[in-house]
């Protein structure tokens, strides 16, 4: 790009899209196939094309596009490739939701105008989280976008579910599943989301079947969390060693209101804690029910439909809500002397992950994967370390899950989605399952064939995406050149949701791992550590902050606050730090420019040679060494995946060392030196500000390339190849390192931060110059050589200066500091007024006695003590300790006055 003249602020609205349209528009973004180095390569965990961007979103985007743009620079051929998700349920709520509103549900559409609406719905919204990315600056291939239920995509779904069924991994049955009423299908464990709530428990007595004819009546007390499926018991179990019931074992309890005669059995689940230790037996309705019903041939009798309503098995509660079920059952045990007790009860109630309603056990005819046989595989290649997790904490977590793992019920009772590709034949019964759309059946050759209504679970084809959008089946270019993918980024939270399928489907569909390295970020609370919500109110749009901060500060807040697998709390005021760090280097910058004068950045950079070591004076070699240093940290931080440390590194450095230290210093060869001398403080101060600003572009994409620009006249040549962009400009290499250099540099740094220090605690005006004694002993030849620079840095009186190996005596009313075995004083005589100060101390002291005098009494009131909160009574102490501080920093000040 053309650079113009370097306004006096960075303005993000004013370069963000313009640069990224331009990245774009010369294909940066795709992959250097001219490289002979193995690709690096990483696919874009798909957000829901319902979304619209969150934080969780930005710090996703924010790592993948650091490791892409650091690979990138590094030669690798390079491919980030984006996508959607179809989101089954959260598309088809969506898609309900509009049709409410016109007085319509699906079912008045029927299926296929429906999914004419949901395909309608997904273009005119889902480019939203699509252009919500780019605002990000992910340099991600466009040209590959892919969506879920694309027909390459679709056709990977349906190759992959046949593969699966014809090796009997895939089977169908009749089995207890997680039932969401409000959604109207069966989820996965993983969708269930548990929830800690007060309820009830209730105490029902049951009638048992007399032992023989005018015995006494008798009863068995169970007690249950969910009264309205007493209508489904076949059974009520105890312990069989539980010596209050054994004797009632064998025998028979009738069913209250609906009249039904069911067993008393004894099963070793039992907890003889829980409520009377008699607990009901509802198979149809509750997983360890459903195991025992299993072990005892138990009838299992579903009494709710698929809405939650209870069906004609329910007898006179048929047409009820659950609940209005559930308030109508006890009022009648209740009437019939049947209601022993209610007590609060606190448990775990699972929750639709999608949307929030309770879920309901029930017994359902679904598709299973069998994941065992799956499961295995991908347990090895976690174990000997083809894959690896970072943090290597969760490896630990994957294992327990894996190890523990249960069949994946896959179908859905949805109409959005993949169909599952089986055919039911309607004459012999039996089914086809098939890649292609088949005519009739493969077992009789009848034309009289169905579809299964069900679609796959969201997982299923999320579970092919590594491979799946290079184009498999087939064996295409770009699955052979980029798969495996290198990094898959994701947040910890879908580890087994997405992470943990994608590598079980991927070594059964492809032999090979999907990718080497799975890097898990955490959650972004809020500046207290609470989760972020609307409803809490304490939500933050990355849009909203990006409008007000620009892209980079929000990206390099994210980047740096961040460690692999902890949660982050995201504080404004850090933004708006980063956003203030944004400006520092743009002012740097600007200020590096503009003292070029009719100098080429760029020509500079071609001429300089920063091997020339003996032609550097001690700054120079400072700073270009503190920069091969920062290089070469940088860049082993990135390999090892530390990227906040590295990009903290890179802070500091800019902030503190070279626009602090390194400018300030270099003015004066700027302003004052030999034409030789500023030009080479002008290759110097390009040098090491273009290197960094390519470190630190994978971070802060725009405002880099937009100074990048600036310094170099667009582009620099590097052997002879022209690089007009920041984004392919190759990853800076690091040179010598002059220890000697940064040993003597820290040395007159921390001499001059102790005289400013000294200056700021005697409220000395900034540009009142000061007298000085150093006693340098052995320190003194460097010393007395870069005498000028503590003069102007430390803003020092050059008269008044004495700078000497030794003290024939050690000064009085002077403020002495010890650095590097180097002694320096500070005379109080002509930076003070002696008298005037010392009453000031005086005053202080006596102020702050006062109040140290006032807490001493409070802490030693055991009233206080007792009664005051614990954090009260600790901040009173901090108070004490802090004084105390204070207090013996002024006796010294007196001391030095005196």
């Amino acid at each position: 790009m053309a650079p113009k003249e370097m306004p006096k602020t960075y303005d993000p609205n004013a370069y963000e899209k313009k640069l990224y349209d331009w990245w774009e528009a010369q294909g940066y973004f795709k992959p250097n196939m001219e490289s002979d180095k193995e690709p690096f390569v990483i696919a874009m965990p798909p957000p829901n094309v319902t979304g619209v961007l969150h934080l969780g979103h930005a710090i996703t985007a924010s790592l993948e596009d650091l490791m892409i743009r650091y690979h990138r620079m590094q030669g690798y051929p390079t491919l980030w490739i984006p996508g959607t998700d179809h989101a089954g349920i959260a598309t088809q709520n969506v898609v309900e939701r509009a049709l409410a509103k016109e007085g319509l549900t699906r079912h008045d559409l029927g299926r296929e105008k429906f999914l004419e609406r949901a395909w309608q719905w997904k273009e005119e919204h889902g480019r939203r989280i699509t252009e919500q990315h780019r605002r990000l600056g992910v340099s991600c291939d466009w040209e590959r976008e892919r969506f879920t239920m694309d027909p390459g995509l679709s056709r990977a779904v349906r190759e992959a579910f046949v593969r699966l069924y014809r090796k009997g991994l895939i089977y169908r049955g009749t089995y207890l599943v997680n039932w969401c009423p409000r959604c109207e299908t069966a989820i996965s464990d993983l969708e269930v989301i548990h929830q800690e709530e007060e309820t009830s428990l209730w105490y029902v007595r049951y009638p048992l079947e007399p032992a023989e004819e005018g015995a006494p009546a008798e009863y068995i007390t169970v007690a249950t969390t969910r009264p309205e499926t007493i209508l489904g018991d076949t059974a009520v179990a105890v312990h069989p060693e539980d010596e209050r019931y054994r004797h009632l074992v064998g025998r028979y309890a009738v069913l209250p209101v609906i009249g039904r005669r069911i067993p008393i059995i004894a099963d070793a689940v039992v907890d003889p804690s829980f409520g009377t230790g008699a607990v009901k037996v509802t198979p149809a309705h509750d997983p360890t029910d459903y195991e025992i019903g299993l072990r005892h041939g138990l009838e299992q009798i579903n009494v709710m439909d698929e809405r939650g309503r209870m069906n004609e098995l329910a007898g006179p509660f048929a047409g009820q809500d659950r609940y209005e079920c559930r308030k109508n059952l006890v009022q009648e045990l209740e009437r019939a002397g049947l209601l022993v007790k209610i007590e609060p009860h606190r448990h775990a109630v699972g929750h639709c992950q999608r949307c929030d309603t309770v879920i309901e056990p029930r017994l359902s005819t679904q598709w299973f994967v069998k994941i065992k046989p799956l499961a295995e595989p991908a347990i090895e290649v976690v174990r000997d370390g083809r894959i690896r997790i970072i943090p290597e904490r969760f490896t630990k977590v994957y294992f327990n899950w894996m190890e523990n793992i249960r069949d994946w019920c896959i179908s859905r009772q949805l109409w959005w989605g993949h169909q599952i590709p089986v055919w039911y034949c309607d004459d012999c019964g039996k089914e086809t399952a098939a890649t292609e759309t088949p005519s009739a059946c493969a077992h009789c050759g009848s034309t009289r064939i169905h579809q299964d209504p069900d679609v796959l679970d969201t997982w299923f084809s999320s579970g092919l995406w590594p491979f799946s959008i290079l184009g498999w089946p087939d064996d295409t270019e770009d699955f052979r050149r980029f798969y495996p993918t290198s990094v898959l980024e994701t947040g910890y939270d879908i580890l087994f949701f997405w992470v943990a399928r994608m590598i079980m489907l991927g070594l059964e569909m492809t032999g090979k791992i999907p990718f080497h390295t799975v890097y898990l970020h955490g959650l972004i609370r809020d500046k207290y550590g609470r989760k972020m919500s609307k409803s809490a109110g304490n939500a933050i749009d990355p849009i909203e902050v990006m409008d007000q901060y620009g892209t980079d500060a929000l990206r390099f807040t994210l980047l740096t606050g961040s460690t692999p697998g902890n949660d982050m709390k995201l504080d404004l005021e850090r933004v708006e730090a980063n956003r203030n760090f944004a400006n520092k280097i743009w002012n740097a910058a600007r200020f590096v420019v503009m003292n070029l004068e009719d100098a080429s950045g760029a020509k500079l950079l071609e001429e300089f040679d920063p091997s020339d070591w003996a032609r550097f004076d001690l700054p120079q070699r400072w700073i270009i060494s503190r920069l091969h240093r920062l290089i070469r940290e940088v860049t082993r931080l990135i390999e090892d995946y530390q990227f906040g440390e590295a990009g903290r590194q890179i802070y500091d450095f800019l902030w503190s060392e070279y626009c602090d230290w390194f400018i300030e210093i270099a003015k004066a060869d700027l302003y004052r030196g030999t034409p030789e001398a500023k030009r080479q403080a002008q290759q110097v101060l390009v040098y090491v500000l273009e290197r960094t600003l390519r470190l630190l572009h994978p971070y802060m994409p725009f405002v880099t390339e937009a100074i990048w620009q600036h310094l170099t006249d667009g582009g620099i040549t590097i052997a002879g190849k022209h690089y007009p962009s920041i984004m392919i400009a190759p990853w800076p290499e690091a040179g010598q390192i002059d220890e000697a250099a940064e040993e003597e540099m820290s040395l007159l740094i921390d001499i001059i931060r102790g005289i400013r220090n000294v200056r700021a605690e005697y409220n000395v005006e900034p540009g009142r110059r000061i007298a000085a004694i150093i006693e340098a002993d052995t320190r003194f030849p460097v010393l007395n050589e870069h005498r000028d620079i503590i003069v102007e840095q430390a803003r020092l009186d050059p008269e008044k200066l004495t700078l000497v190996e030794k003290l024939p005596a050690k000064p009085t009313q002077a403020v002495g500091l010890v650095i590097g075995g180097v002694e320096v004083y500070v005379p109080l005589a002509g930076m003070v007024d002696i008298e005037a100060e010392r009453q000031r101390v005086l005053k202080e002291i006596a102020q702050v006695e006062a109040e140290m005098a006032r807490v001493e009494k409070l802490l030693s009131n055991p009233g206080f003590l007792n009664k005051a909160p614990a954090e009260v009574v600790e901040r009173e102490r901090e108070k004490r300790a802090q004084f105390q501080e204070n207090l013996e920093k002024l006796r010294r000040r007196l001391e030095l006055l005196s």
